[in-house]
């Protein structure tokens, strides 16, 4: 958890900044989107200011990604959307140091193209086997 002070998204947790609230949660806030990609642009946030995903205590993992899930419905039963678009960063990329998930509304030919950035190939099945290695390993060391 990294300092509050000055956190857009914790003063709207705290009814200080404006926002059109569409959860309002005892564990988290849903608002839409200031700067949406598509009318519906939802972002999910903990009402306790955590920096990133790795920074949010265990125990509330469930239940924040429960909120998610429902937001994700909704935009399918309420705004009729075919399906949604669910994601996060961490850090790089992430506007605001306060963790956060966007949940848009997503329609077929509706002008979004997946991923905006270069993609990168591995050089071989080899230095791909050895990146999933790597990561595995972290996976199952004490502390992860």
């Amino acid at each position: 958890m990294s300092d509050s002070e000055g956190c857009v998204f914790c003063e709207i947790v705290k009814g200080e900044r404006p926002a059109h609230l569409v959860l309002d949660a005892p564990d988290a806030v849903a608002f839409l989107d200031a700067r949406p990609l598509f009318k519906g642009h939802v972002l999910l946030v903990p009402r306790t200011h955590f920096e990133t995903l790795n920074d949010l205590p265990e125990e509330m993992l469930g239940p924040y990604f429960a909120h998610a899930r429902r937001l994700a419905g909704a935009m399918e039963s309420v705004l009729g959307a075919a399906g949604s678009f669910v994601a996060m960063n961490n850090r790089i990329s992430q506007s605001v140091p306060h963790l956060h998930v966007h949940v848009v509304p997503r329609n077929r030919k509706d002008g979004l193209r997946g991923f905006f950035w270069p993609r990168h190939k591995y050089a071989s099945e080899a230095e791909a086997g050895e990146y999933a290695e790597r990561l595995g390993r972290a996976l199952v060391s004490p502390g992860r």
